[in-house]
């Protein structure tokens, strides 16, 4: 049986997007048993020009939405306000019950579609949905995925690959 996009899609989001939110609860109470500001976690980067933890987070969250979005017709808007670890919590929660909300026959129906989307501030790509997931989507969701989850290691955060995984 062929893997349909809706099933190599929202399961792989809503695991890795949960994982995530477990892994920021680990990071909260690291702040809190070693007395340091939040704040300096989200605004920490693995190098000066990478984006920080919170864009990380943000980003993860809009590559899983987007796709369900623009596969099925216009994704919500989430506006990049977080500045603390509930409200990233909050904007993941908000984007797994979006993506759980459509259903995989509406995702599946856009195998063949051509999806065009922004990739910089003036030039667009359109590719079929099955390639726009699998080339585009989901390289880019779990790169930032694993950056977040590499900035708050390299913060001292104790997590491992189960974490990450979303099994431990």
């Amino acid at each position: 049986m062929p893997l349909s996009i809706s099933s190599a899609s929202v399961p792989t989001f809503v695991q890795t997007l949960t994982a995530l939110s477990k892994i920021l609860d680990k990071a909260a109470a690291y702040c809190e048993a070693k007395k340091i500001d939040p704040s300096v976690l989200l605004s920490s980067r693995l190098y000066p020009d990478m984006l920080p933890l919170v864009k990380q987070v943000q980003l993860t969250s809009d590559f899983a939405k987007n796709c369900v979005g623009r596969l099925t017709g216009e994704a919500p808007k989430f506006p990049d306000e977080e500045k603390t670890i509930p409200e990233l919590k909050a904007r993941i929660a908000k984007t797994i019950d979006y993506v759980k909300s459509v259903s995989a026959a509406q995702i599946d129906a856009a195998d063949g579609k051509d999806v065009t989307f922004p990739i910089g501030p003036q030039q667009t790509l359109t590719l079929k949905g099955e390639d726009f997931l699998l080339h585009f989507v989901l390289p880019n969701f779990y790169f930032h995925a694993t950056t977040a989850y590499d900035i708050l290691r390299h913060c001292g955060v104790e997590i491992g690959k189960r974490d990450f995984l979303g099994r431990s």
